[in-house]
């Protein structure tokens, strides 16, 4: 392991009966132990919840251990059979308890009746601020940042952090487009909607819209052009998240508008047609003086 720390374990361990049935798995089983984050009670009996209940792969307790996977399989196998864990499969791996778990045991107390109950650790208390949480967490125990809540909330504050620097080619995009459209905005009266925005969520809308959309920047660069001067879109699209979200609609609007209007062609002149009309007249009992030759 990269992070070192303590953690309690019940001498009982060492008793022959556990030592004979537990025998190579003891490792597996101190592994195990060592990620319990939490306890809860089922019948009567203390379980610990490894990793908050994430799966684990056993290839994970392979690598951590530094033996074949075969023989970590083989031990989780007896320490099954032997009841000391339980597992339940998932498409991602396992998920681990440990039965009949002590590694919080100083939390539990006697009730008056003289039956166990147990204080939550500091482990099960849910802080109602989730950074309290992540602090505590991670100064009880190392290895509880795999956890997902954890992880997510980890991830919430890397995309705060600042992504994109200024000479940045999506970040230049997120200054060019917001610069059009506070001039749109200013003129329209709402400069408020877009006082807040954020560059760095801009910047990120940017590169999905060129990365993951495909879209080539010199198209990027017309759409951005032309929507901030048409009458209807330029007041609906003020954002980069709502010019990616809408970029298929505008580019096709865009080169609809930019198509050149043909003019309507005069109809083909036949001088047969005069003639026609001229036989007609006559048919028609009319004098054929007052017929008019004009086109």
């Amino acid at each position: 392991m990269s992070d070192n720390f303590f953690f309690p374990v019940f001498t009982g361990l060492l008793e022959p009966e556990h030592v004979e049935k537990i025998g190579s798995a003891l490792w597996e089983f101190l592994w195990l132990i060592s990620k319990v984050t939490k306890e809860i009670v089922e019948n009567d009996e203390t379980i610990g919840i490894v990793l908050g209940g994430r799966p684990v792969k056993n290839i994970e307790m392979s690598e951590s251990l530094g033996y074949s996977l075969a023989k970590v399989e083989r031990n989780i196998s007896t320490l099954k059979k032997q009841g000391y864990i339980t597992t339940k499969r998932t498409p991602y791996g396992n998920i681990f308890k440990v039965k009949n778990s002590k590694k919080f045991h100083k939390n539990r107390t006697l009730k008056n009746d003289g039956s166990v109950s147990r204080e939550p650790s500091d482990l099960e208390r849910e802080p109602s601020n989730l950074m309290e949480r992540t602090l505590r967490f991670e100064g009880c125990n190392k290895d509880i940042k795999d956890i997902k809540d954890i992880k997510d909330i980890k991830d919430i504050n890397t995309t705060r952090q600042k992504k994109y620097d200024e000479e940045n080619t999506y970040f230049k995009m997120a200054i060019y487009f917001h610069e059009k459209v506070s001039a749109v905005a200013n003129e329209a009266g709402i400069s408020h909607l877009i006082k807040k925005s954020n560059m760095q969520s801009w910047a990120d809308d940017m590169r999905k819209l060129i990365e993951i959309d495909q879209v080539d920047k010199h198209q990027a660069k017309q759409v951005m052009d032309w929507v901030t001067e048409d009458s209807f879109w330029k007041t609906n699209v003020l954002s980069a998240k709502k010019l990616r979200e809408r970029f298929m609609e505008l580019a096709i609007k865009m080169n609809a508008d930019k198509k050149p209007v043909q003019p309507k062609q005069k109809p083909h002149y036949d001088p047969r047609d005069i003639e026609i009309e001229f036989q007609r007249w006559i048919q028609d009992g009319n004098d054929p003086d007052d017929f008019d030759w004009s086109d």
